[in-house]
């Protein structure tokens, strides 16, 4: 049995064992080092993190390792990569920073994956100063060894700590000499295939002369032991020998973990029917109604990236939802999502592009699948509303956020500004309380909209400072210098990264302007029903722009078949309670509909089907069948079945 001795995706517990692995990489095996910096109350975190393992996969360990940074354990890290934005994936070649973006956009994290993995095919060559000198005697005999030396020192000195001519100091000598001699010399490959691929085979707790110091080994008595003599170890090597030995140990820690998303994100398999019904959201109203659904025997579907829609954003406790005490919003999905499929409910974790009711059974397209149902329950909840202010695209990423749970605590010790006057607002503030020096509250009118609760602990929080009738009218960034290291001569000066600095307040009753100097802005201003993927398929409510039509007091939509349940439909209250609510109405309304349709019973009929052909087949091989008795003549009335045989 062949045993990776490296994980696929590899977090990382401190400063020490990241420092170690990118120092290891960099003069080991040449590979490049992918970090996912991520937060378990970030949304978008969970959202790529099943995408970040697929793709790990799929580039394989010998072109890459992959590893990954929780921003909450390990804020050394994050203040010095200057983490500003969750999730953020930088890539390292050589030990130095190569690239780096915020978001969870997948297409990007592939593309820039892919350009660090061939830079460091490209750069892993190495010049040898035997090969330039046999080089320089074929092209230019006269030149001598010291000035070869020169040449090649020179190459040695562009990358820092390397004792050799390496990478792309190799490279572009070789270039140079090419232009100049019309040929090059012979690089040849730095790390060969056998250094660039985990160890196989092999056990990784006595990899390595069976994983014991090889300094503190004794003889005595004719023969060798195995076993490590510590009295004669030095205090250098005994703390080398543990720090081996707590890398094993949590190497073998990260094998055995598995990712509990993941698995659950993607355990629908396809079957031969349509699907009873397919709920699509991953919510409090997406898990009432699987919920309710599998409680029902429909198998529901549930077609959601593993992120929990708002709920899963909000970083305080949740105090208004009853029954739940002293628990996070990511906590009561993580629940949900638990108690959905302990009943049968299975989990699909893409996103819904289109659905197609033009034939029946309606279709459901994903990013990777297209999948059939009777019904279909839409609770996607609702997305962040922006400013559309100057400055606040930009800058996403760069001190720019609409989620303080995910993105809060990387401005520990900071001032930062929140835009906004309800609950969102409110608890967005609170949250930030905790970690940042000041947070300053901008609202356009002089009180809040939240619930008197909330905005009554915002007022009296010492560290929470509110701008009464103002809004912020641009949002002021100023360019952050890039750390160039040496050898570094291939720097894009156009890839600027722009960091927030302050904040144009406008009095909306003077129209006077001012400037409030600020590290991040939360913006918490609403939000919009995630429905635009239902535009053209039913009707939306005339009265609220974005809303789903539904009819009368139920949960059905103008399209027979189709529910909507959460802020999909709810533009009045849009509580986490009264979308759960509203999902268990919609799985109730679902399962009528089936009933009454005499639809999802395509397995029962089918089996009802096979088994009366052959109870049909049966009764036809008895009436054909052979007859002994009719053989005999008909002499056999009243006759043993001995003697019957007989005849």
């Amino acid at each position: 049995l062949l045993v990776e001795a490296r994980p696929l995706v590899r977090t990382i517990r401190s400063t020490h064992e990241f420092e170690r692995l990118l120092h290891k990489h960099a003069t080991e095996t040449g590979l490049p080092v992918i970090v996912d910096f991520y937060s378990d109350g970030c949304g978008p975190c969970r959202q790529i993190a099943p995408i970040y393992k697929k793709l790990a996969k799929e580039i394989g360990q010998d072109k890459a390792v992959f590893i990954k940074v929780d921003t909450n354990a390990q804020q050394e890290l994050s203040q010095k990569y200057q983490i500003r934005s969750l999730p953020t994936f930088v890539f390292f070649l050589n030990g130095k920073k190569f690239n780096q973006f915020s978001g969870a956009g997948e297409g990007q994290l592939r593309q820039m994956t892919q350009q660090v993995v061939r830079e460091a095919e490209v750069q892993n060559v190495e010049l040898s100063v035997d090969n330039l000198t046999t080089y320089y005697n074929q092209v230019e005999p006269s030149k001598s060894e010291a000035d070869i030396d020169v040449v090649y020192q020179k190459c040695v000195g562009m990358v820092k700590g390397a004792k050799t001519c390496i990478g792309a100091a190799a490279n572009q000598l070789a270039r140079r000499l090419k232009k100049k001699y019309t040929t090059a010399p012979k690089l040849v490959e730095r790390f060969s295939a056998d250094a660039r691929t985990p160890d196989a085979g092999a056990d990784p707790k006595t990899a390595g002369g069976e994983g014991k110091p090889k300094a503190s080994r004794t003889r005595g008595g004719g023969g060798a032991t195995d076993k490590p003599n510590l009295n004669l170890a030095s205090k250098d090597q005994l703390m080398e020998e543990l720090e081996r030995r707590l890398d094993l140990e949590r190497d073998e820690q990260v094998e055995e973990e598995e990712d509990d998303d993941a698995e659950e994100a993607h355990s629908y398999i396809m079957g031969d029917y349509p699907e009873k019904v397919v709920v699509i959201g991953g919510g409090p109203a997406g898990m009432s109604a699987a919920i309710y659904a599998a409680r029902a025997n429909l198998s529901p579907v549930v077609i959601a990236p593993p992120m929990g829609g708002q709920l899963q954003g909000k970083g305080v406790d949740v105090e208004n939802y009853p029954g739940l005490f002293n628990m996070t919003g990511p906590g009561v999905v993580a629940a949900m999502r638990n108690q959905a499929a302990l009943f049968g409910a299975v989990f699909e974790g893409e996103l819904v592009v289109r659905v197609d009711t033009s034939c029946r059974p309606m279709k459901v397209f994903t990013n990777s699948s297209v999948i059939e149902t009777h019904s279909i329950i839409v609770a996607t909840g609702a997305e962040s509303n922006w400013l559309g202010i100057p400055g606040e695209y930009e800058m996403r990423g760069g001190g720019v956020s609409s989620c303080a749970t995910c993105d809060g605590a990387v401005f520990r010790g900071q001032e930062v500004v929140v835009v906004g006057g309800g609950d969102s607002a409110m608890e967005d503030a609170l949250v930030l309380a905790r970690t940042s020096s000041k947070v300053t509250v901008i609202h356009r009118r002089e009180e809040f909209r939240a619930s008197k609760i909330l905005a009554q602990r915002v007022l009296d929080h010492p560290v929470i400072q509110v701008v009464w009738n103002s809004v912020v009218t641009e949002i002021v960034g100023q360019v952050v210098e890039q750390e160039v290291s040496d050898g570094d001569d291939d720097v894009n000066l156009d890839d600027q990264v722009k960091m927030v600095k302050g904040v144009k307040i406008m009095d909306i009753n003077t129209q006077n302007v001012s400037e409030l100097t600020t590290d991040a802005v939360f913006v918490a201003i609403g939000h919009t029903p995630t429905t635009k993927f239902m535009i053209g398929v039913v009707e939306f409510d005339e009265a609220h722009s974005g809303y789903l039509k539904t009819v009368g007091r139920s949960t059905h939509t103008t399209v027979d078949g189709i529910f909507a349940a959460g802020d999909v439909s709810d533009a009045v209250y849009r509580q986490a309670i009264t979308s759960a609510g509203s999902g268990a109405a919609a799985a109730l309304d679902a399962e009528r509909y089936l009933s009454e349709e005499g639809l999802g019973n395509e397995a029962a009929e089918m089996e009802a089907e096979l088994m009366a052909e052959l109870m049909a087949g049966n009764d036809n091989e008895e009436r054909i069948s052979y007859n002994a008795y009719t053989d005999a003549g008909g002499r056999v009335e009243g006759m043993k079945e001995s003697i019957a045989a007989e005849l």
